[in-house]
């Protein structure tokens, strides 16, 4: 059959291109992807039925042994192509969950192309995305009387991931209250590990996986790199800045911080009035004087500087 299949490829490429689009789209906009296969199989029997015919197997048959997924371009492709990662499930956490949540998160992965395993590990989540591993703790219900637990099991944990987040599920305003200031009374940091209140379960797992194909896309397309080296070429265009500015008689690194952030560039400076100087910044009228003779008057900005 694979012979078959290979051989008669090139021939379902050659259909009509409209009638299997629609088709596709049909499928692809249908939440029961299922009862759309059943509805269009007489469709899908006339342009599969020399690469895949389906006149002896069911559509279950079908869609156990040909898993299929939908790129944007409306083409089939096998789940290995377009899979976005792997998901990996503590197994105690799993058994602490009503089932009705893990066939959520098992439908939604599954809808998001990622494959799930069960395995007994540290973390509640471990999301393997473009390369990138990244760890989640997941608590569902916010108790009170745990909470030295739970924020001694993040301290551990966030000191072994290098990518490490924390989902609370914090419903009620008293319970948000109450998280805040736990974090603060178990001495937290900032970021270390970053923390992401939700209102409800699958709101809070939907948000985990997002992070994490969002770290996967990054590390895809070394966005992280990326923004590293512009944030150097704004600290070095900064430190020039400063240097030309703080050049000028009275102005120091404050004054100077002040006119990047409300005035901009030397250029918009030296076009600047010294009322718009006054306006839009702390500087005294005396530095504001300083600045447009600086700018206006080559007497003085020829003139040495004297400290």
């Amino acid at each position: 059959m694979e012979n078959d299949t290979s051989m008669k490829s090139s021939s379902y490429g050659q259909r009509d291109a409209a009638e299997l689009n629609l088709v596709m789209l049909a499928i692809a906009c249908s939440y029961d992807i299922l009862a759309s296969l059943r509805m269009l199989l007489p469709s899908l029997d006339v342009f599969y039925s020399e690469a895949l015919p389906l006149n002896n197997i069911t559509i279950e048959q079908l869609l156990e042994t040909v898993p299929l997924c939908f790129s944007y371009g409306l083409h089939w492709k096998s789940r290995q192509q377009c899979g976005a990662g792997v998901c990996i499930m503590n197994t105690l956490w799993r058994d602490g969950q009503h089932p009705a949540l893990i066939n959520f998160i098992s439908s939604f992965l599954h809808a998001n192309s990622f494959r799930l395993n069960f395995v007994p590990i540290g973390p509640d989540f471990i999301f393997n995305c473009g390369g990138l591993s990244v760890a989640f703790v997941f608590v569902p219900t916010w108790d009170r009387n745990n909470l030295l637990t739970i924020f001694n099991r993040v301290r551990k944990l966030r000191e072994q991931f290098a990518h490490f987040y924390v989902a609370l599920t914090l419903p009620t305003k008293e319970q948000n209250e109450s998280f805040v200031r736990s974090y603060f009374n178990f001495g937290m940091e900032f970021g270390r590990p970053t923390f992401v209140p939700v209102q409800d379960l699958e709101i809070g797992f939907e948000k985990i996986v997002k992070i994490a194909l969002s770290l996967g896309v990054c590390k895809q397309q070394d966005a992280i790199s990326k923004l590293k080296a512009e944030r150097r070429q704004l600290v070095q265009r900064m430190h020039v800045f400063n240097g030309v500015v703080t050049d000028i008689l009275h102005i120091d690194d404050h004054d100077a911080n002040a006119l990047n952030q409300a005035i901009g560039s030397i250029e918009a400076i030296a076009k600047a009035s010294k009322q718009c100087i006054l306006e839009n910044t702390d500087l005294s009228e005396e530095k504001a004087d300083i600045l447009k003779r600086f700018f206006r008057d080559p007497k003085f900005y020829l003139s040495p500087k004297v400290n």
